[in-house]
C-alpha cells in the first residue's frame, strides 16, 4: 500500500458542496468570465442567477431534497444552469449520456427513480432528445399533463422539461417553467441549499454499459467537489486565473471534474457543444488556455493534425492531461515545451482522478507510469488469484480507498458488494503495477487481460507496441477464442491519413520484437468514423461481438 503523498506547503482541504462552488465565485468574481463557448460567454453573476431560477421552477414542480433529476443535453448554458440548478435544492444531479439510446434512456430513467428530467429540443441539435425520450418512453408523447405525468413504464418521472426549445408533446416548455419558477421564493431555495451536507449523495453518473446495464455510481458533495478544487488550485493552475479547456462531454466524470474545479476555484472553463478540431484551436489561442484536458489520443490526434495547429499561439498553456502512447507525448511535449504533461487515473466509482504525476516527475517517467495516490487517497495493488499484496513490478488489481469513492451503485447491493469490501477499499478491476518510485502503470482491464496458452498478457501492451508503427493512428487489442490456445490477440487497427499497410506488414512489425504469443494473429482495419464508441472510449465489447461475426461468415471448409 502506498501512503498519501506528502501535500506541497500550504496545501489545504476545503470541502464544499455542489451549489456553493458556484456561489462561492459568483461573490469573489462576478463579472468574471465562468463558462464560454465559441460565440457565447457567461458570467459567475449570471450562471448563478440562471440556476436559482432552475431551482425554484423544479420546486415549483415539486422536487423536493433527496429527489433524483435527469439531466440530458449538450454542452451548454442550459447544462451548466441545470446542474447548478438542482443541486441548490439538495435534490440529485444523473447526467445522462447523450449517446445512450432509447432502450437505455428508459431504463436509466426507471433505474434511477427519476421524477423529473431537464433536456433541451432546440432545431439545430445534433441529437434530438424529446424522440429518444419518446421511443424509450412510450406513453410519454400521449401524456395529458406535462407538468403532472402519469407513465406506467416511469411511475416516479412527474415532468420533462425543456429548458431550451418548445412545442414537444408531454414536455413542458421553458416559458411556462419559468412562470413556475416566478411564482416560487428564492428564500425558500436559499434555506434548502444551506441545508445539504457534504457527504450527502450530490450526483450519480452511470457507468458506459458496455457489458451490462448501466450501473448508477452514487457520489457525495465530497467526492465530486473536493478533488478537482484541490487539483485545481494547487496542482494544474497557475496560481491566478485559470482558462481550462475540456472538449468532453459534461455527462462523463472525466469533463465534469475539470468543469468542477474550475468552477470552484474561480477560473473560466472553455467547451463546445461538439468537438472540431478548428474551432477549438481557435477557442484555446483566443482565449489563451493555461490547462487542456485532451485526456484521450482520439481528441488529441486531430488538434497536431489540423491545420490551424500552431503552438505559438498555444504557448500560455502550462498543464495538460494527456493519456496515450509515449509517441504521442514525446511529440506533444516537444511541440509545447513549457506545458507540463500531467499523467493521472481514474473512473467514475472514485469520482475521476486518484492517481497523478508530481511536478518533479521527469517525461520519461510521466510517459510510462500514471502517479502516486492524491492526498486523501490510499491505493493498494493485489494479486489477482490470491487477494496478497502484489510485490515490487507485479501486475494486481489495484483498490482504491478515500473520500473520493463512490457510496455504492444505486439499488444494486450484489455489485456493490463485490466491488466495495468490508474495509471500504473499491476493487476496480484494473491492473496496474508499481514501478520503483512508488508509481502506478496501467496494464489494461481484469477483462481485458487475454490468457494465451497459459500465458497471461495485456492487451495494453501489444496496443502500445503497435502504436509505434508509422501507420498506425489507433490500435485497439482483443482476444479471439482459440481452440488450441484458449485465445489469442487479434489488432484492430484505424491507419493514419495517407498511409497504407497490410495485415501482413503489422505482424511482420511484431515478429521477433515482442514475444511470439503477444503477436496478432490477425489484424482488422478500422475507418476514424467506425470505432464502436462509449462515451469517452472504444467498446471492446463490440469489437468482440464482431469478431463473433465475423467467424460465423468464414464458410465452413
Amino acid at each position: 500500500m502506498t501512503p498519501d503523498p506528502r501535500p506541497e506547503a500550504g496545501f489545504t482541504t476545503e470541502v464544499s458542496t455542489i451549489a456553493d462552488l458556484l456561489i462561492r465565485s459568483a461573490r469573489r468574481h462576478p463579472g468574471r468570465d465562468a463558462f464560454v463557448l465559441p460565440g457565447a460567454r457567461y458570467s459567475f453573476a449570471e450562471l448563478e442567477r440562471r440556476a436559482r431560477d432552475v431551482a425554484r421552477g423544479l420546486h415549483g414542480l415539486g422536487v423536493q431534497r433527496g429527489d433524483r433529476v435527469g439531466l440530458l443535453a449538450a454542452n451548454s448554458v442550459e447544462y451548466v444552469e441545470a446542474f447548478f440548478g438542482i443541486a441548490c435544492l439538495g435534490a440529485v444531479i444523473v447526467p445522462l449520456n447523450a449517446r445512450h439510446k432509447a432502450a437505455e434512456l428508459g431504463y436509466i430513467v426507471e433505474n434511477a427513480d427519476l421524477v423529473a428530467v431537464l433536456t433541451t429540443a432546440e432545431p439545430d441539435q445534433y441529437v434530438d432528445f424529446v424522440d429518444i425520450l419518446h421511443e424509450g418512453l412510450p406513453t410519454l408523447a400521449t401524456a395529458a399533463d406535462p407538468a403532472s405525468l402519469q407513465l406506467a413504464e416511469a411511475p416516479l418521472l412527474r415532468s420533462i422539461v425543456l429548458l431550451a426549445g418548445a412545442g414537444r408533446p408531454g414536455c413542458l416548455d421553458r416559458r411556462r417553467f419559468d412562470e413556475i419558477a416566478r411564482a416560487s421564493g428564492d428564500r425558500l431555495v436559499e434555506q434548502l441549499r444551506t441545508r445539504v451536507r457534504v457527504r450527502d449523495i450530490g450526483a450519480m453518473l452511470y457507468t458506459s454499459g458496455t457489458t451490462a446495464s448501466p450501473k448508477g455510481c452514487m457520489l457525495t458533495h465530497e467526492a465530486i467537489t473536493r478533488g478537482p478544487v484541490e487539483r485545481a488550485r494547487y496542482r494544474l493552475g497557475t496560481g491566478g486565473h485559470d482558462v481550462t479547456w475540456a472538449p468532453g462531454p459534461l455527462f462523463h466524470i472525466a469533463a465534469l471534474a475539470s468543469f468542477l474545479g474550475s468552477v470552484g476555484s474561480g477560473g473560466t472553463f472553455l467547451t463546445d457543444r461538439h468537438f472540431d478540431p478548428g474551432r477549438t484551436l481557435a477557442l484555446l489561442a483566443a482565449e489563451r488556455a493555461t490547462v487542456a484536458f485532451p485526456w484521450f489520443p482520439a481528441v488529441m490526434q486531430p488538434l497536431l493534425d489540423d491545420p490551424g495547429w500552431d503552438p505559438a499561439a498555444l504557448a500560455g498553456l502550462r498543464s495538460m492531461f494527456l493519456i496515450g502512447p509515449g509517441v504521442l507525448l514525446e511529440r506533444v511535449q516537444a511541440a509545447l515545451p513549457a506545458c507540463e504533461l500531467v499523467a493521472a487515473c481514474g473512473m467514475t466509482e472514485t469520482a475521476g482522478i486518484y492517481a497523478i504525476s508530481s511536478r518533479a516527475d521527469s517525461t520519461e517517467l510521466r510517459s510510462r507510469a500514471q502517479g502516486q495516490a492524491c492526498p486523501g487517497v490510499e491505493i493498494r495493488i493485489i494479486d489477482v488469484d490470491t487477494g496478497a499484496e502484489a510485490g515490487p513490478g507485479a501486475t494486481g488489481e489495484i483498490l482504491v480507498r478515500g473520500y473520493n469513492v463512490m457510496e455504492g451503485y444505486h439499488k444494486d447491493p450484489v455489485k456493490t458488494a463485490e466491488s466495495l469490501d468490508a474495509d471500504g477499499w473499491l476493487h476496480t478491476g484494473d491492473l496496474y503495477s508499481f514501478t520503483p518510485e512508488g508509481q502506478v502503470v496501467f496494464h489494461g482491464r481484469l477483462k481485458d487481460m487475454l490468457k494465451v496458452g497459459g500465458e497471461n498478457v495485456a492487451a495494453v501492451e501489444i496496443e502500445a507496441f503497435l502504436a509505434r508503427h508509422p501507420a498506425v493512428e489507433w490500435v485497439e487489442i482483443v482476444g479471439r477464442p482459440d481452440p488450441r490456445l484458449d485465445e489469442v490477440p487479434v489488432a484492430f487497427v484505424e491507419l493514419k491519413a495517407g498511409h497504407l499497410c497490410t495485415e501482413a506488414e503489422l505482424i511482420g512489425f511484431c515478429t521477433g520484437r515482442i514475444a511470439r504469443y503477444k503477436i496478432p494473429h490477425a489484424v482488422h482495419f478500422v475507418t476514424s468514423g467506425d470505432w464502436p464508441r462509449s462515451a469517452t472510449k472504444i467498446n471492446k465489447q463490440e469489437l468482440r461481438a464482431r469478431l463473433a461475426r465475423l467467424a460465423a461468415e468464414v464458410p465452413a471448409p
